[in-house]
């Protein structure tokens, strides 16, 4: 528990000053963001304004999961680990994003292909060694499980080991993207991720005190390994988006860029998969899902009515925008809606336990 404590605090403490010098140096450098023309006007404003802040939340999770396992002198588990690794890694691929955005003044930074390619080795790399007997524990628990799971894994859906790196593959990349679509707003996503990493940390040591390896008679246990130490990667990153949140909050002094959005979904995306909630997550995300069918749905009616459109502009909160809301009532009342998706799923996570119990 100390290290879960510890990693939130030292993220949010260096994610906070981290942030304002990445803002100085970016702006310094020239890292502005590119507009895109077909989106609201009323964001032309925020031209040049200096992104890739996502580099300040990974690099602030990284070093406080570190420094609260040498502080706590407890050993990195095999699950944080790898969960670790999807986040740096979908943050590398965004992070190519960001700058051929910028070098190049291109709005729309990596070409499609290479954009899916770069998303397809991370999460498929993280599948594969994610399912490997060989980082077992001593009850034969792999980090992830070939079985599709909604708060535990469901045996009578247990899938071919290619089956579910295929199905792990399609959880990370969609979620990614949907965290990608909804950055769309000053502090929409990152105040969205703060109540939605701080339910998976919640989730992690319910799961923890409730685990098969300490409780093995128990018919409540979760057969989850090292759900203490993912709570604490989900710590970090729920302290380092509060601490970019200050600077990011409208309106906003830098935005965190493909850097961020990618990486928060993979790792949104990732805890799912290694907590065994991978249907709970369509719940507790429950804004980035919506964000995502928006935009499906406009352009699945676009291109059937040829040329007609369900919403004024996809993403939903742009929509909205198009409505004449302002923004921050936008991002105020998003934030709402996602904190109504975390309390029905941590409900529904509680209501299974007790319904069992």
């Amino acid at each position: 528990m100390k290290a879960i404590l510890f990693s939130g605090g030292i993220a949010l403490i260096v994610s906070l000053l981290g942030t304002r010098s990445a803002i100085t140096l970016l702006a310094r450098g020239g890292y502005g963001q590119e507009i895109r023309d077909d989106g609201p006007t009323s964001h032309h404003t925020k031209r040049g304004t200096p992104t890739m802040g996502g580099i300040v939340i990974v690099g602030a999770t990284v070093v406080a999961y570190f420094a609260a396992k040498l502080l706590t002198q407890t050993t990195p588990s095999a699950s944080a680990l790898l969960l670790l690794f999807l986040f740096v890694g979908m943050a590398m691929v965004g992070f190519l994003d960001d700058f051929i955005k910028i070098v190049k003044q291109r709005s729309l930074g990596l070409r499609s292909k290479a954009k899916i390619i770069g998303q397809a080795v991370i999460a498929l790399t993280f599948a594969i060694v994610a399912l490997s007997p060989r980082l077992a524990d001593a009850g034969g628990r792999t980090p992830a499980s070939p079985s599709i799971s909604f708060l535990r894994d469901v045996s009578w859906l247990t899938l071919p080991t290619a089956a579910a790196v295929v199905l792990i593959w399609f959880i990370i990349t969609a979620e990614s993207n949907a965290v990608n679509l909804t950055d769309g707003l000053d502090g929409l996503a990152t105040g969205a991720s703060v109540m939605v990493f701080g339910a998976y940390t919640l989730i992690g040591i319910w799961q923890n005190n409730q685990s098969c390896l300490l409780n093995p008679t128990l018919a409540t246990c979760y057969d989850v390994r090292d759900p203490l130490d993912l709570a604490v990667v989900a710590a970090a990153i729920t302290g380092a988006c509060f601490g970019f949140l200050w600077w990011n909050a409208p309106p906003a002094r830098i935005f965190m860029g493909d850097t961020g959005s990618l990486s928060l979904g993979a790792a949104l995306a990732g805890l799912a998969v290694l907590t065994r909630t991978e249907l709970l997550v369509v719940i507790v995300g429950g804004l980035f899902v919506v964000e995502t069918m928006s935009v499906l749905l406009q352009v699945g009616y676009f291109k059937v009515t040829k040329g007609k459109r369900i919403l004024r502009m996809a993403p939903l909160h742009h929509h909205f925008e198009m409505l004449g809301w302002e923004q921050v009532t936008v991002v105020i009342r998003f934030w709402i809606i996602t904190g109504l998706c975390v309390a029905a799923g941590i409900g529904v996570f509680y209501a299974e336990w007790v319904a069992r119990s």
